[in-house]
């Protein structure tokens, strides 16, 4: 007889590694996802960990849902490894029709014995065997939305208290469309890096290779992915290309940072923005600085791969929410705010399960103090960029609209201003001349941005 270690395929004992390190607040899964475990399988069991993991994250709702009307029992009831196998099951029979239910369950069955809690056993395979797929989530799309039964199952995998924030901001219709967006794999987009060669040419060796690719609209060097996406994830970095979204490659194009410019980049970790600028201002001083060592040392191996002008970047670590220990002012200042990240569910799907509205008001008050503080730096003439990943107005506008009002002789700039200067942007600037995009609309990660001149 195999051992019941030889009965688990390596996809989804990795799978189910993840899920317990994501749900015990360890890591965040596209880093794990990224790991030399996961590097180490097949590309087709890598695809299929990244299918499981990631479908686990968008619709722990629903799964959560399904496993309290199958059982009786919520998740919270359960411990944490027999949840993940419950969970991964769950989301195999319902949501994959390809795989077959008697691998779901009896892989999931075993992953439970394997992590000591053989007790448990009885009750995951009860569970999974009375689990049946679901119909409505078969090549489902956002015009289902209509649907009353689907739309119920789409907002149930987002916390009630998020989605009824979203109603009252945007409305229900835009809610329903938000969190139908955090439920979908969310588009890749490349960047042509300064180290990258003859851009065309990396574009035609892609389509040779499988891949269907257009420029954006937006961004200057940005590539949308529209078929072909494992192919790109193993050829960009031989490429020269970067793997970053629309929207966060605009937040630096917003600054317009010049050569003769020096450029202060706040919370600049893990460096793809840092490196944007980099390019801008060729030699002359750039600092990049975040409160991590960690972070700052990965931005410095990564550097030299994403921009030409690496040997520019003066790294820093410091807490921005602190005095600044520079004399100088600067001519241009990013500062890419820790936030709730509300704005990148569906890459960064355990957000929905980590976050608490409490966490909202925390949040803003360090947001409002990392702006005044920078604000203190720009020079005279100078422009600094404000930008959050979240949808969240506490941590957008409200925070520029309070600090504007304390500091003196700052303002924002008009969306007349933004939109001469900017005209390929333009379309993603609002009256009050705020940046924003929003998955559900634009197709990218949801980002805010301000820019304030002195």
């Amino acid at each position: 007889m195999r051992s019941a270690l030889a009965q688990v395929s390596p996809a989804r004992k990795t799978t189910f590694e993840i899920l317990v390190q994501v749900d015990a607040g360890q890591a965040f899964a596209s880093d794990l996802l990224q790991g030399r475990h996961v590097s180490a399988l097949s590309e087709r069991d890598r695809g299929l960990a990244t299918e499981i993991v990631m479908g686990v994250l968008r619709w722990r709702g629903e799964i959560d849902h399904r496993l309290q009307m199958l059982s009786g029992r919520g998740p919270q009831s359960l411990d944490r490894e027999v949840a993940a196998a419950l969970r991964m099951g769950i989301y195999q029979i319902a949501f994959l029709v390809k795989v077959p239910k008697s691998a779901a369950v009896n892989e999931s069955v075993e992953l439970t014995k394997l992590s000591r809690k053989s007790s448990a056993a009885g009750l995951v395979n009860a569970v999974l065997r009375k689990c049946e797929p679901e119909r409505l989530l078969q090549n489902s799309s956002a015009a289902q939305l209509g649907n009353p039964e689907f739309l119920m199952i789409v907002r149930r995998s987002v916390p009630a208290w998020l989605l009824e924030r979203w109603e009252a901001n945007f409305g229900v219709d835009a809610a329903n469309r938000l969190a139908w967006a955090a439920t979908q794999v969310p588009p890749t987009t490349l960047r042509i890096c300064s180290c990258t060669p003859a851009p065309n040419e990396v574009i035609r060796k892609l389509e040779e290779k499988g891949s269907v690719v257009r420029r954006s609209e937006y961004a200057s060097k940005a590539l949308i992915v529209q078929a072909g996406e494992a192919n790109v994830s193993r050829l960009s970095e031989d490429l020269g290309l970067a793997i970053q979204d629309e929207a966060s490659q605009l937040v630096p194009e917003l600054l317009q940072a010049r050569p003769a410019d020096s450029v202060l980049d706040l919370c600049a970790a893990p460096g793809m923005k840092t490196s944007l600028l980099a390019d801008d201002v060729a030699n002359r001083l750039l600092v990049a600085c975040d409160a991590s060592t960690r972070r700052l040392q990965t931005m410095q191996k990564l550097l030299p791969r994403l921009t030409a002008n690496a040997a520019a970047v003066r790294v820093v670590r410091l807490d921005a929410t602190r005095p600044l220990p520079f004399q100088q002012t600067f001519d241009r200042i990013l500062v890419d705010a820790p936030c709730s990240g509300t704005g990148t569910l569906a890459r960064n799907p355990e957000i929905k399960w980590r976050l608490a509205i409490e966490d909202l008001g925390r949040l803003a008050e360090i947001q409002r103090r990392i702006l005044s503080i920078a604000l203190s730096a720009l020079a005279p003439g100078g422009r600094l960029v404000y930008a959050t990943c979240s949808l969240e107005p506490e941590e957008n506008e409200k925070v520029v609209e309070s600090v504007l009002t304390a500091v003196a002789n700052c303002r924002l700039l008009s969306r007349a201003e933004l939109a001469e200067s900017l005209p390929r942007i333009a379309p993603l600037i609002d009256a009050r001349g705020y940046f924003r995009t929003r998955p559900d609309l634009d197709g990218m990660d949801g980002f805010f941005a301000a820019v304030i001149t002195r």
